[in-house]
């Protein structure tokens, strides 16, 4: 019997350096690929739980840096998502999930055709990068206040510059958390599934979310921002775990 294609599709996109022109190292030695595993697995359990054949992917990069004009992993993702529409045909709602340089790849590609939104984990938000792509897309953006190796204020431009581009956005501050997303782990990983799964129409996104998805293009940035803890309800922090950064790259 012929297997029946995916519903949705969910492509990964992990963190790098700034620059760097050789590649990732393989397996457990790539540690940005690493610490998007939990979140593979939990939006994985979390699709199949609802019944949705949804294919859940990491995108492999060719280089570890995003590498100036280059822009070395928005190319990798455009070409992984060109394969998929190649491999599987037709129309297929796709959700790119991004940490760090992946978030900003995955923001880069947002404009595809197989793309519905965006879910960006500790994103990196330079001032210049373009938002006319997102036009139309539902970008939900988290961010930790205590970062420091890419900037939540930068994010928060970014979600109005996005917004009266044409965009739906949302940013949700986790705090106390880190750039790599050890603190509060627990809490970072049931959020992107509940967002990742209500992106893709698996599940429901927690109602904040989809009011500040539905603001007008000339809301304040404010408006759009949700605090995990004291807007969000049942996503609320109700542990943390390791408490030890590893230092990692935009």
């Amino acid at each position: 019997m012929a297997q029946r294609p995916p519903s949705a599709a969910v492509l990964v996109l992990h963190g790098g350096r700034e620059t760097g022109t050789e590649p990732p190292p393989p397996g457990l030695l790539n540690l940005p690929g690493t610490r998007m595993r939990p979140f593979v697995r939990a939006v994985g359990r979390a699709t199949r739980a609802a019944g949705e054949d949804v294919l859940v992917r990491q995108v492999r990069y060719a280089h570890r840096g995003w590498n100036g004009t280059r822009a070395d992993p928005l190319g990798d993702t455009v070409a992984a998502l060109d394969a998929l529409l190649e491999e599987v045909g037709g129309e297929l709602p796709v959700v790119l999930l991004g940490h760090s340089m992946g978030a900003r790849a995955a923001l880069g590609a947002a404009g595809h055709p197989l793309v519905r939104g965006v879910v960006g984990l500790a994103p990196w938000c330079p001032p210049g990068d373009p938002v006319t792509q997102l036009a139309g897309r539902d970008i939900v953006l988290v961010h930790s206040n205590r970062d420091r190796m890419t900037s939540p204020q930068a994010t928060q431009s970014l979600t109005a510059r996005a917004r009266r581009a044409g965009a739906r956005t949302c940013m949700i501050t986790v705090r106390g958390g880190d750039h790599a997303m050890l603190r509060r782990a627990a809490d970072w990983h049931r959020l992107t599934t509940g967002l990742v799964t209500g992106l893709l129409g698996s599940g429901s996104l927690p109602g904040p979310v989809a009011e500040a998805l539905a603001l007008p293009p000339t809301a304040e940035a404010t408006e759009g921002t949700l605090d995990l803890d004291l807007d969000l309800g049942p996503l609320r922090a109700r542990s943390s775990s390791a408490r030890t950064a590893v230092p990692d790259a935009p």
